[in-house]
């Protein structure tokens, strides 16, 4: 069992989350700067079945770390001493990528004024003060305006840039030395267009019905989570390349009501028509109308969860139901799976956890989501 006092010296902003010390959420800080992790230990506390997630700034600092960091996991005896470990292997990452960022010669500079006014200044939406990097904005068919940003290295345009957008695909840039800043908004252009499509549908959808989730989607999210009723929902994940082609569908709820949804789906699953929008076949083939934004009270569709009295959970909002009609009562699904775990009545089979509803006593069930020892 690892020491208290060597873990909080190592990581004071690293808290647990549970009386068993098998979940810990907090920061890690290296070099002035903190970064968010969490942990979460088997009951036996060994940490290679331990699963680790962390921030987008940590994982990208770790990128060609793996195998060290893995290492640590199987040699390391507790978590004090494979905090430490981890926070000698982010100062040797952050002092690398330091030595990389060197001052690019006096011709980059004019190129790159160069390839700007090539472009058109009205088409740069920003650019760092070091000039490394700049963020392009274009516009497609329908009006949606939006932004690719480019880091440019020291040798551009030698040198490939690394490009990032808000979409629901990679963005491949077809790059050589004789390629400019034209070149990638004319690629991002052509990208927009074979888009065009799936955010109309995805438009449509945001329009039309009670979105629980995303709360705010971005331009990249190709799922959406639909209110159909009270704890009643439809998650679909529409595929960006056949946006007009049935979505993958999971109705989320109470067994008594979500179960007739899924007959009807699989009776009706013949005709869905790709000529039509999503949202169009899903009330034509679920023969539904799905309540409009603003509709109703948020109330009917935000009900908190029956353990932590909260609806949000970091991102999570409840997506577990008793089964029970009487009962219906909300969870998020890892509040639920830990309530379940604790009773002493607690049954598994295979990743199917069962125990009491902690409202009803009637038998409730939710799924144990296997995570891989590692950052994701």
């Amino acid at each position: 069992m690892m020491s208290d006092s060597s873990l909080i010296n190592q990581c004071p902003l690293l808290l647990p989350q549970n009386k068993a010390k098998t979940v810990y959420d907090g920061f890690i800080t290296v070099q002035e700067q903190d970064f968010r992790i969490r942990i979460v230990l088997p009951s036996d506390h060994q940490l290679k079945h331990a699963s680790f997630k962390c921030c987008w700034q940590l994982k990208a600092l770790l990128q060609g770390y793996q195998n060290i960091i893995k290492q640590r996991l199987l040699h390391c005896s507790d978590l004090a001493s494979f905090m430490l470990e981890l926070k000698t292997v982010l100062e040797i990452a952050l002092k690398n990528q330091q030595a990389f960022l060197i001052a690019p010669p006096p011709q980059y500079y004019s190129q790159l004024i160069k390839d700007i006014e090539g472009l058109g200044w009205d088409k740069l939406s920003h650019i760092s003060t070091d000039f490394s990097t700049v963020r392009l904005k274009a516009e497609d068919a329908s009006g949606r305006e939006h932004l690719i940003t480019v880091k440019l290295q020291t040798k551009y345009p030698d040198e490939v840039p690394v490009c990032s957008a808000d979409l629901p695909v990679p963005f491949i840039l077809s790059w050589s030395s004789q390629s400019c800043l034209k070149n990638i908004h004319s690629q991002f252009l052509a990208m927009l267009e074979s888009l065009k499509q799936f955010w109309d549908v995805m438009d449509e959808i945001d329009e039309q019905t009670w979105v629980l989730e995303p709360e705010k989607p971005t331009r990249s999210a190709t799922m959406r989570r639909i209110a159909i009723g009270n704890n009643v929902s439809l998650n679909i994940e529409v595929d960006p390349r056949h946006p007009k082609m049935l979505p993958e569908c999971c109705f989320l709820g109470a067994d008594h009501v979500v179960a007739p949804l899924r007959n009807i789906l699989n009776t009706n699953m013949h005709l869905w028509n790709p000529d039509y929008s999503i949202l169009h076949n899903l009330k034509e083939v679920l023969e539904i109308e799905f309540p409009l934004p603003g509709s109703q009270e948020t109330s009917n569709f935000s009900m908190d969860c029956g353990i932590c009295y909260s609806y949000r959970l970091e991102a999570a909002i409840p997506d577990q139901v008793c089964n029970d009609p009487r009962c219906g009562q909300p969870f998020h699904q890892t509040c639920l799976y830990e309530w379940l775990r604790g009773l002493p009545s607690c049954r598994q089979s295979f990743n199917i956890v069962f125990g009491e509803c902690p409202y009803c006593s009637k038998v409730c069930t939710t799924f144990y989501d296997y995570s891989v020892a590692g950052f994701v």
